[in-house]
């Protein structure tokens, strides 16, 4: 089986810090391309929960919805053409794309880097995404290990529960 990543929920901080919460377990992919300079878009502009998914969201392939940290699992081949076949649709049909050559390449580009990423790393491993508006103008995107706590901490800080509202 190949590795992909996948939009992981602890908690359900995600569901309040942006718009859309990707789906648990979605096939994710970085989707920087979002957030970069075009026509009638300045990412320096974005603010409150779509500033959030730029700083430090991954995209759901599911719903198109934003996931604070991914997983490196495995997924079937059929999974990944599925999954990029939408993306397909979605950059036709929701953001524009001028073609759907056009859309597919970006689509093919998009799931590639992500399963570049995810390739030679160990199942399970978490990862954060930080993006920033460098000195150019231009979007700039770091990943992060996310690694689990050597010890329980002695006392919990904080807490986040859902409101019943």
């Amino acid at each position: 089986m190949a590795r992909f990543l996948r939009a992981i929920r602890f908690d359900v901080s995600d569901t309040h810090v942006f718009e859309r919460a990707a789906s648990p377990d979605s096939l994710a992919i970085p989707g920087s391309f979002l957030f970069m300079p075009r026509p009638g878009f300045d990412p320096a502009q974005v603010s409150g929960k779509a500033r959030q998914a730029f700083v430090s969201g991954f995209l759901g392939l599911e719903n198109f919805g934003f996931s604070t940290l991914v997983s490196v699992g495995e997924v079937r081949p059929e999974e990944i053409d599925a999954a990029r076949a939408g993306l397909t649709r979605f950059l036709i049909e929701d953001f524009g794309a001028p073609s759907e050559e056009a859309a597919d390449q970006l689509s093919r580009e998009e799931v590639a880097f992500a399963a570049g990423l995810a390739s030679d790393a160990p199942l399970n491993m978490l990862l954060a995404i930080r993006r920033q508006i460098g000195e150019d103008g231009q979007v700039n995107e770091q990943f992060h290990i996310v690694n689990p706590p050597a010890e329980k901490p002695h006392a919990l800080v904080w807490d986040v529960v859902e409101d019943p509202e």
